[in-house]
């Protein structure tokens, strides 16, 4: 697990004067980065030419950041399947959470082609104490992902 601390600033804020909603993304982003880099796969991806994206991710709002307020962000690697990693980031202020995001990604190569976990995990280890991925989290992967790149997606409104 990760942690760092933020401040809600003036560029953050919506009209209602509060954390816009797109900018807790970013900010976890920053989450996702110290996870990286704390694990040490950062530099094993630099190493080996991977990148990972984000394929979907879903934030809920609790409670509202204002202007100044300092939060942590908390990240934390929450499991697998067989395509992509899992990781929940919050916005927490004083031990309570305020807003959480749940990110699915995948390991790509730059060459082309995806990382399999058993070449992810031999560069890294696998992780220990990682709890199996509770099954509601399988059903919102299923549930919001798009056809992959190379199947049709046309937008057509029903």
């Amino acid at each position: 697990m990760g942690s760092i601390r933020l401040t809600t600033l003036p560029t953050d804020l919506d009209i209602l004067r509060h954390m816009n909603n797109g900018r807790y993304l970013s900010l976890f982003d920053l989450g996702r980065w110290d996870l990286l880099i704390r694990t040490g796969l950062f530099d094993a991806m630099k190493q080996r030419g991977w990148y990972a994206v984000v394929s979907s991710e879903t934030v809920t709002f609790r409670k509202s950041l204002e202007l100044w307020q300092r939060f942590d962000v908390e990240s934390r690697f929450i499991g697998h399947d067989e395509k992509a990693l899992f990781t929940e980031h919050r916005a927490v202020v004083d031990g309570e959470v305020y807003a959480r995001v749940l990110v699915r990604a995948r390991m790509l190569r730059r060459s082309g082609g995806t990382v399999p976990h058993d070449e992810l995990f031999a560069a890294l280890g696998q992780p220990e104490g990682v709890p199996d991925v509770e099954g509601w989290i399988h059903d919102w992967a299923s549930a919001s992902a798009l056809p992959p790149t190379k199947a049709p997606a046309p937008s057509v409104w029903h």
